[in-house]
């Protein structure tokens, strides 16, 4: 995989392979024509719910009604919550879990009811990555060079971590990259479990054209060359999931670089933790 990888003349040649390995275009055209509309439609719906439910202000606003029903004033529970310290992260615990909702419930449930196939086929077992391991550190490795490089600009040190308050305690930094890092599995699971296992059996490699586009789209509110570079990084780590028939690869370099880019910020900034309990 490693030759064919550095090579970008080849990526045809290894789609080809992948066109021709099963279950690519396993199904009959009607199960084909099911199967891309379920699947486009559930990452429809899960997009979609996923943009607009996710930001703080929709828990705000379920707070305050909660309250008022109550009996209690908005406006008391509006400086309880800013006052307590912990109101952006509770804010990326609703973040996450609208993730996790999206990206793992909704299409697990699809599995579950219209496909009855095993979760596990769609990227959950450990597979043979430990086999393409040279590829995920290709793909690591540059990364992590350039992160290295741009963390000295201040666009970057001013958008990373995106919890304010990492850097104000231990518990503050354990706590987010938890969430965080807990997002990158649901969200490997989306795009390169089962999009690709889903779409594969009735499009073959062009699963992981059409799996691009969203991801791509998922980066538009990031900097720009991050949003660029998800066009090569969604491509190839599409590759390597369906040849190791696994998303852990896709996770730990998506670990690996979240965390560099972190704690790269949190240097430059010269706000590394320096106890455990923010209060």
């Amino acid at each position: 995989m490693l030759p064919k990888l550095l090579d970008p003349r080849q990526i045809l040649t290894v789609m080809d392979q992948i066109d021709r390995d099963p279950p690519s275009y396993s199904l009959s055209r009607p199960d084909a024509l099911r199967r891309v509309f379920v699947t486009l439609a559930c990452v429809s719906v899960s997009l979609l719910i996923l943009h607009y439910a996710k930001h703080s202000y929709n828990l705000q606003a379920l707070l305050v009604a909660l309250a008022q029903r109550n009996g209690l004033e908005a406006s008391a529970y509006t400086r309880l919550w800013f006052d307590s310290g912990w109101s952006q992260l509770w804010s990326y615990v609703w973040w996450t879990s609208w993730h996790w909702l999206c990206f793992l419930l909704l299409p697990w449930l699809v599995i579950r009811l219209f496909w009855r196939e095993p979760l596990g086929d769609f990227g959950w077992r450990w597979g043979e990555t430990h086999r393409h391991w040279p590829g995920y550190l290709l793909l690591l490795s540059p990364i992590l060079v350039f992160v290295v490089l741009v963390s000295q600009g201040e666009d970057f040190v001013n958008h990373y971590p995106f919890y304010r308050d990492a850097g104000r305690s231990w518990f503050d930094l354990i706590a987010w990259e938890l969430l965080y890092l807990s997002q990158f599995v649901v969200l490997e699971f989306f795009f390169r479990g089962f999009m690709l296992r889903a779409l594969r059996p009735a499009l073959g490699a062009n699963a992981i054209w059409i799996m691009c586009v969203p991801y791509l789209m998922i980066h538009f509110p990031k900097l720009w060359l991050e949003a660029t570079g998800a066009i090569l990084f969604g491509l190839f780590l599409g590759i390597l999931a369906l040849r190791s028939r696994s998303i852990w690869g896709g996770v730990l370099v998506h670990a690996g670089v979240a965390l560099s880019m972190d704690l790269a910020a949190l240097i430059q900034k010269g706000q590394i933790p320096t106890q455990w309990w923010p209060f």
